[in-house]
């Protein structure tokens, strides 16, 4: 049975599993009185898998990215249920967000043995082709945006820290965090910026750099107020996100205008198996009110899909130069005047990596960040992930320790 099983995989047929969310069996053909199925991408859960997908990377209707838990806090308020009903988890949601399967289009076929559980040898696998659902560059964002907030990649301290470029600045030269040391002079206390690499594996893997923490902090924030928000770089910047947003809504004019042809050719269709019906042309069976039911359903999940559309165009900001002017204005304000975790937040929200050489300084940042910096800082949404620290004030949760 095993052997018959594989070999069937390996022919890009099911075996029988429960199909991810966004896919149903269906049969493929007939062997005698075998039936061989195959994957196919159901309509309606598809929409809802992308619609996880873009939640959590770059939220919808004007809001900013969530997260995995408040992704299923969203889904689960708005009414979306698994396919058996039930609410969705976080664990779920984690699930979908990172099966590769939705992007690349391949299942993967004995990866466990079935018996003990463990991890068959990579080679025995078997990748059995399915239609994609989600698109690459949007998978490969959510997959970098799981990886950054993963407390044992990115640690709490560098959100809530109070070094202003931790989890920014690294050495050019090893690629390693630049760290915060520190010396005393009498009773003076100096802090540096120093190569990890070099302060903690020695001289061996990197030769190692130190500068000033507060020459370093302000070389930042004093480049990124002269250079990157200047009127100039602003302007040229605008030019280039307006053709990014010309490109992408004449993606989205086009999946429209599919979606309003599907949906006219569904409405087509009933209106000839109606006037049929009433012509008395074609009884109206258990086959025919079937066939009506799919066609509603094709037809109302084209009106949804393109509602939500036009929900996405009405609500998005347009990027102005007048926009751009106050995001500048708004920017240095934060940089100049904000506490620590204010101008960490900005900072984050536009800039990705510092490179600390010895003769140079790189500051890399997105285009596609500083877009949706531009379009949601305004609203007072800094799309940037942050860890709040929350004080339990029930008496129980901090009791206090007794008299005695």
């Amino acid at each position: 049975m095993s052997r018959s099983m594989r070999e069937s995989a390996k022919q890009g047929f099911w075996n029988g599993a429960t199909a991810p969310l966004g896919y149903c069996i269906v049969e493929a053909e007939k062997r005698g009185s075998k039936i061989k199925k195959k994957l196919a991408v159901d309509p309606v859960e598809a929409e809802l898998v992308r619609l996880i997908f873009t939640l959590y990377a770059y939220g919808i209707d004007g809001a900013p990215p969530l997260g995995v838990k408040d992704t299923t806090k969203w889904l689960n308020a708005k009414g979306y249920r698994t396919r058996k009903g039930a609410a969705f988890g976080v664990g779920q949601i984690h699930n979908i967000l990172t099966n590769r399967t939705y992007a690349l289009g391949i299942c993967r076929y004995g990866v466990r043995n079935g018996r003990t559980q463990e991890l068959n040898d990579p080679e025995s696998v078997i990748e059995i082709p399915v239609p994609t659902i989600v698109a690459l560059p949007l998978f490969e964002a959510v997959q970098a945006k799981l990886t950054r907030n993963n407390p044992k990649v990115t640690a709490p301290r560098v959100v809530n820290g109070p070094i202003l470029l931790t989890g920014l600045a690294v050495c050019a030269t090893c690629g390693s965090w630049m760290t915060r040391t520190g010396t005393k002079r009498g009773n003076r206390s100096y802090s540096y910026y120093t190569c990890a690499g070099c302060h903690q594996k020695g001289p061996s893997v990197c030769k190692g750099r130190h500068i000033p923490l507060a020459k370093l902090d302000d070389l930042i924030l004093t480049n990124v107020k002269d250079q990157l928000l200047a009127p100039e770089r602003l302007e040229d910047i605008l030019c280039k996100l307006v053709e990014r947003r010309t490109s992408r809504q004449t993606e989205v004019a086009e999946r429209r205008c599919a979606l309003e042809a599907q949906r006219d050719k569904a409405k087509d269709k009933l209106a000839r198996l109606y006037r049929a019906i009433e012509d008395g042309v074609v009884e109206l069976d258990a086959d025919l009110k079937d066939r009506i039911q799919t066609i509603k359903q094709e037809r109302d999940l084209a009106e949804t899909a393109i509602e939500r559309i036009a929900d996405t165009a009405a609500s998005r900001t347009e990027i102005t130069p007048a926009r751009l002017a106050a995001f500048s204005d708004l920017m240095r304000d934060k940089l100049e005047t904000g506490d620590i975790h204010a101008r960490k937040a900005y900072l984050r929200a536009v800039i990705s990596r510092i490179e600390v050489g010895d003769e140079n300084i790189r500051i890399i940042g997105e285009k596609s960040s500083l877009e949706k910096a531009v379009s949601t800082t305004l609203t007072g949404k800094i799309p940037v992930s942050g860890l709040v620290r929350k004080w339990c004030t029930r008496s129980d949760s901090n009791a206090r320790p007794s008299d005695s």
